[in-house]
């Protein structure tokens, strides 16, 4: 296929006007007046591979949002739980968790399940196994174990999570549950699915609408797909870009994309949260230096919660119960202004007010690394 042709004039977008417009599309410029789910969808879902970090990330980006709002969503079967961009938990709307499982298949079962000839039988033995009764990937493992022995438990279970797309049932995913997570099928959860199937070009589309403008490397390090550039090309309605350093950046026509000079409040982003997450290049929201401690491993690793000041990562923030007190630490990565301390601690007390509603006090702290 013929590339796009890219002319010399094609505009620039700074590092910071790429920032402003992911931190609009992300609702971190100003809390949106959304309902959760249409967030959710929106955002096409929320990395959730612990249970609490979904519903920082929506307070975070909220008008009016009370912890309750999400459990009400999953034990109303109305959000879901399962592996799906980067192989990773993400809680996704109900309506989106089978498009959303099929047009991503081909990156979910990439090196999964390669040394079994008998993979669809697997499949369909542990999708039936589940959808009598909810279990653990260990205990599915076992019970197929007994059918295939000379296999591992736990690679007999990850066959059956990639290919027959499993939910992890509540309390999974409920406000502080702890405990492994019980899985059952998406079909057995939800019914037949009701929506029409994805695209990939609507896969790309709805990906810039929540972090673009981006090029198909970043599409493809959010997704976990590759050979993407052709699906960018093959849409003549794409707006052309470039970056500072001359990558080819897309983005749709409607999209907002606000001057670099709009302020940015401070803001406590979740763990594990997609901003940090769903560039190739992402230096538009965290400096390179500051990638290692807070994305700590390779692949699927743990991602530190984080501090947002004038739109980019300047720390890492934690909680913790002190006998009757609240306790948010923070810990930057370098000096803050006055001004950008009070921001903090100010966007602090009012995470413990709602995090921890029953505590006797609350304390803001600052440690360093």
């Amino acid at each position: 296929m013929v590339g796009r042709f890219w002319p010399v004039t094609t505009p620039v977008l700074t590092r910071r006007a790429l920032n402003r417009a992911l931190l609009a599309r992300q609702h971190l410029l100003e809390r949106a007046p959304l309902s959760p789910l249409a967030a959710i969808t929106h955002l096409i879902g929320l990395q959730a591979q612990a249970p609490n970090p979904p519903y920082i990330g929506l307070w975070s980006r909220l008008a009016d949002f009370a912890l309750a709002d999400l459990a009400e969503l999953l034990s109303g079967r109305q959000v879901v739980r399962l592996a799906l961009m980067r192989s990773t938990i993400h809680l996704v709307a109900a309506t989106d968790a089978d498009p959303l499982r099929a047009v991503l298949q081909p990156a979910l079962e990439r090196g999964v399940g390669r040394e079994f000839t008998d993979a669809d039988e697997i499949t369909a033995t542990g999708a039936a196994i589940l959808a009598e009764e909810p279990l653990t990937a260990s205990e599915l493992g076992r019970r197929l174990s007994a059918r295939w022995p000379d296999h591992e438990p736990d690679r007999l279970a990850a066959v059956v999570r990639a290919r027959a797309g499993l939910v992890q049932v509540p309390p999974r995913g409920l406000w502080g549950s702890s405990g492994q997570a019980r899985h059952t099928t998406l079909s057995a959860w939800l019914g037949e699915p009701v929506a029409a199937p994805m695209s990939v070009d609507t896969l790309v589309r709805r990906y810039l609408a929540a972090f673009g403008p981006a090029s198909p490397a970043d599409a493809q390090a959010w997704s976990g797909l590759t050979g993407l550039r052709e699906v960018f090309e093959r849409q003549p309605d794409l707006l052309a870009f470039r970056d500072e350093s001359g990558r080819a950046l897309y983005d749709l026509p409607e999209a907002p994309r606000p001057d670099e000079d709009t302020p940015a409040p401070v803001r406590l982003v979740a763990a594990f949260d997609n901003l940090v997450l769903s560039h190739a290049d992402r230096s538009r929201v965290i400096d390179d230096e500051h990638r290692t401690p807070v994305i700590m491993g390779t692949g699927n690793g743990n991602v530190r919660p984080t501090v947002l000041v004038d739109g980019r990562v300047v720390g890492m923030w934690g909680t913790q119960r002190t006998k009757g007190t609240a306790v948010l630490e923070v810990i930057p990565f370098g000096t803050l202004t006055a001004r950008s301390r009070r921001a903090v601690e100010a966007e602090a007390r009012r995470l413990l007010a709602v995090t921890d509603p029953d505590a006797e006090a609350v304390e803001v702290r600052y440690a360093s690394r």
